[in-house]
């Protein structure tokens, strides 16, 4: 094994193969990659769990537990879901090839193995794979947390970041791909895909997030953004900013949070007619006719929440 740091990535062979494994090994390494090795599942496994790889070449016939059973138990598990798999069979079967995908494998490669091929499928593959790191990084560091729902509102992918929330959200349940949203989450996420521009209002949760849906690029998916709300308005600030009294800052501050207009008015001690006609004086200085565009003009030229 070549346990040498390099710049390049490391990579992991699992093969019962001795020859495979030295051909293997003497490649990367002279391609400037560090190299593991291990000559089973379990032991590819075990290994893993204290150095993860940037990438794993997974033969397919091994003792004990075969390649796509240890990708299988890989992609099951959250801290290792992410490396790359890329199968190495001599099998071309297409029953095999298709297992391999199911089990969460992005590539083969056909054995006798051929060191140009290798290098350029795990180049391509490696970049492939940080330039999802670095978006996913760049999500994570960010206010927004993000996920992606399909049209039943089952989760096809998630932040760890949105994880986090999402389960404070719920109280210790799991949020995991391939489960639904929370049930209030799921009926606004329904709801709103049945307004015209097919997006929703944005959603204010009582553990303090906001939730709102965007355009996604993928047929039949939708892009849910989170972001924490800080709980507290400057509401001396919001008024001067906007051009607003006191006291319709003070309206938008709590409609924003999803009070009704009977609920604003209680709060404020105010009958709700008299909230609707401060209502009416906001909507004509912001130049908005919705509580929504009212809210969403706020956040955008202010950053209240």
């Amino acid at each position: 094994m070549d346990t040498t740091t390099s710049s390049n990535g490391t990579i992991m062979i699992v093969d019962d193969t001795p020859g495979n494994l030295a051909l293997l090994s003497d490649t990367l390494s002279e391609a400037g990659y560090r190299v593991l090795v291990a000559t089973d599942g379990l032991a590819a496994i075990e290994q893993i769990g204290y150095l993860k790889p940037d990438i794993i070449l997974m033969d397919v016939v091994m003792p004990g537990i075969d390649g796509f059973e240890t990708c299988r138990r890989l992609k099951s598990d959250l801290t290792t879901t992410s490396i790359p798999v890329l199968f190495m069979t001599g099998l071309s079967e297409l029953d095999n090839l298709l297992r391999g995908f199911d089990e969460g494998g992005l590539d083969y490669i056909v054995k006798p193995i051929r060191p140009p091929e290798v290098l350029a499928r795990i180049e391509v593959h490696l970049a492939l794979a940080r330039d999802r790191q670095r978006a996913e990084n760049a999500l994570n560091q960010s206010p927004f947390c993000a996920l992606a729902v399909d049209h039943d509102g089952s989760i096809t992918w998630l932040t760890p970041a949105a994880r986090a929330m999402l389960a404070d959200f719920i109280q210790n349940a799991p949020i995991n791909v391939g489960g639904h949203l929370p049930k209030p989450l799921l009926e606004w996420f329904k709801n709103g895909r049945q307004n015209a521009d097919g997006l929703a209002d944005e959603y204010r949760t009582h553990t303090g997030f906001s939730i709102r849906m965007a355009a996604c690029q993928n047929v039949g998916e939708y892009l849910l953004l989170l972001k924490k709300c800080s709980g507290e308005w400057n509401l001396e600030s919001l008024k001067d900013a906007l051009g607003l009294t006191f006291r319709e800052a003070e309206i938008l501050m709590w409609i924003s949070r999803g009070k009704t207009n009977k609920e604003v008015g209680l709060i404020l001690e105010s009958s709700h007619r008299t909230v609707n006609k401060h209502l009416e004086h906001i909507y004509e200085k912001l130049g908005v006719t919705t509580r929504a565009a009212a809210v969403a003009m706020v956040l955008q030229r202010t950053g209240a929440y």
